[in-house]
């Protein structure tokens, strides 16, 4: 047997009785125009009366039927849905009165016409409020829903709201908490602005509140930490909107309501860069990009598709990775696949000689630390030969600019990673000089989270399993940025290079590894050191306590962008070696002499 409620959400979705009861109620609207103005009917106006109540409730009915009024699900209806039901509602009134006119159909006093459209308005409308009101009733007769307190009674805070209080979700708003001190102790959405951040923690004990819902997509790391903090020892949940950025293109509603993520806490205020001035170079031209199907180049491809370039070749050595990249690419933007490795002579002077390319990005290379220890040839050959190749071939083509991605292991390295970086970027140094005419740039970044390879994913996969999380050092720190974040700087720093710079972006204070690992075990709802050990596995092989951003400090200087800093890609360094070419086949001939020839060609790299 079904519900009361599953009664009323079937009636609610059969348009046909929705229908027959607009009828009905639209003829009762009739005849209480007539009674209300002349009492029980009198008889002269008995034939007027019905064939008024028959007519105008047939003529309203279709008008509500040639507009989708009986496809609309009123259980979910919103604001919207309401405004187009009252303007169908008058246009077939005066559809009516039209016919009325023409056909001289039967007398109706004005008085009774009166009566009969606010009467009218008032059922039919209230038919259509109800499913709403018997929703919402329900939904607040549930004793197993949770008290939800809001964080943010804003335009984002107030849509939250409404759609929780008419969902049926199982988070029931309680009120507000905003720092806006005049919204204080008024009302939002229904709901009281019951104090502000200081008083956070009584409210949420005091109130009974099981999740905090922080509705600001504004918000910064440090302010969405800050609210994390205080709530880290009460046993409430945190649930969060997506920024600004995610919430683009899309509404405020519960469904977009995530737990927070390790990304909210630690980002910083988001980079805004100058689209206008980003499209300028990439808008019409034809735009290679390669390690496309890895996580920065793979952002690389989705940022500059929404800067109009005539078209994409996304190159990548996996096959797998650039098939789940053309999978996830929806746009009307030609983007080609091109599998091949950038070391590649042969393959890399077809792609240049067929295609092209006006703009590169190149984001190809072997970036796991520990891994090229083991492997330097093998680092060498992707990150330097396949720069070397790239870098050659976009200047002999005439390709207009080329922006490399870096690290910030480059800078005094301690790793066959970072030496192979810092190589690379002399290369770029050396083809600027070469191929003026093609402006040449190294982006230098810190660590990306959430990136493939990164600490973010093993440490998950750590605390899956139980325990205990390895971090090498209790003083290790590293730089961290968004995805996004770090694409946004390629992007921008191509538009602000004229050739031979290295860009890198201000990525605040470094984190503490240790601290993240704590941060991340709460977030999965654990204790660390309790539920969840940490241990220490000691440094590994090339890794350092502190990375750098820069070799020399007096040749950095800032742009026209706030966040992004810049200075010579020589700076601090000599004139690449005459005999690099040779150097560099050799390692590659001879795969026991490799670590020594990196030395050779990179000074300043000190393996630890």
């Amino acid at each position: 047997m079904l519900s009361l409620k599953d009664s009323w959400r079937r009636l609610a979705s059969n348009g046909l009785i929705i229908a027959a009861l607009d009828f009905l109620l639209l003829a009762l609207a009739v005849y209480l125009g007539y009674a209300v103005r002349l009492g029980i009917v009198i008889p002269e106006y008995i034939a007027d009366w019905l064939t008024i109540m028959c007519i105008m409730p047939l003529v309203c009915v279709i008008v509500f039927a040639l507009f989708g009024q009986y496809r609309t699900i009123w259980q979910h209806a919103g604001t919207e849905d309401y405004n187009k039901f009252l303007w169908l509602y008058i246009v077939a009134i005066l559809a009516f009165l039209l016919i009325n006119s023409l056909f001289k159909l039967a007398v109706f006093p004005r008085t009774s016409f009166a009566i009969s459209f606010f009467a009218g308005l008032f059922l039919c409308g209230g038919l259509r409020f109800s499913w709403l009101m018997a929703k919402s009733i329900h939904a607040r007769s549930n004793s197993q829903r949770l008290r939800a307190l809001i964080f943010g009674a804003g335009e984002a805070g107030a849509f939250l709201a409404r759609d929780l209080m008419r969902s049926g979700s199982e988070l029931r708003p309680a009120g507000f908490i905003d720092d806006d001190v005049s919204k204080i102790g008024r009302y939002v959405s229904g709901l009281r602005v019951m104090g502000s951040s200081s008083e956070l923690r009584e409210i949420v004990r005091t109130q009974k509140i099981d999740v905090v819902l922080i509705a600001i997509p504004s918000a910064n790391g440090s302010k969405i930490r800050e609210i994390y903090n205080t709530l880290s020892s009460l046993n409430v949940q945190v649930r969060i909107l997506p920024s600004l950025r995610e919430l683009a293109g899309g509404t405020v509603s519960v469904s977009r309501l995530r737990r927070v993520k390790l990304e909210d806490l630690l980002g910083r205020e988001p980079i805004r860069i100058n689209l206008d001035q980003s499209m300028n170079y990439i808008q019409g031209k034809r735009v290679l990009i390669t390690g496309a199907g890895g996580s920065i180049g793979s952002e690389i491809v989705r940022q500059v598709l929404s800067n109009n370039p005539a078209e994409i070749y996304a190159l990548g050595h996996g096959e797998q990775s650039i098939y789940l990249l053309m999978e996830k690419v929806k746009a009307d933007i030609p983007v080609y696949p091109v599998i091949a490795d950038v070391a590649d002579d042969t393959a890399i002077h077809d792609l240049f000689s067929r295609y092209q390319p006006q703009v590169i990005f190149h984001a190809a290379a072997h970036k796991h630390v520990p891994l090229m220890e083991t492997c330097p040839r093998e680092a060498m050959r992707v990150n330097d030969l396949g720069t070397r190749t790239i870098a050659h071939y976009a200047g002999e083509s005439g390709a207009e600019r080329m922006v490399m991605i870096s690290t910030d292991k480059a800078v005094n390295p301690s790793s066959v990673m970072g030496a192979t970086k810092r190589l690379a970027e002399k290369i770029l140094e050396r083809e600027q000089r070469t191929y003026p005419e093609t402006k040449f740039m190294a982006v230098r970044f810190g660590n990306v989270l959430g990136s493939r390879g990164s600490v973010i994913p093993k440490f998950e996969e750590q605390i899956a399993n139980g325990g205990p999380v390895t971090v090498t050092h209790p003083d290790m720190k590293r730089y961290f940025m968004l995805i996004p974040e770090a694409v946004s700087l390629v992007i921008q720093a191509g538009a602000l290079g004229h050739g031979g710079e290295l860009f890198v972006l201000d990525m605040g204070e470094p984190v503490v590894i240790r601290e993240m690992a704590e941060l991340l075990i709460k977030l999965c709802g654990y204790e660390p050191y309790k539920d969840i050990d940490i241990v220490y596995s000691g440094i590994r092989p090339g890794e350092k306590l502190y990375e750098e951003l820069f070799y020399d400090e007096n040749a950095v200087h800032g742009t026209l962008h706030p966040k992004i800093y810049v200075s010579n890609i020589k700076a601090g360094e000599n004139t690449p070696n005459p005999e690099l070419d040779t150097l560099l086949t050799q390692a590659l001939s001879n795969p026991d002499e490799a670590l020594s020839i990196l030395k050779a060609l990179v000074p300043e790299y000190q393996q630890i």
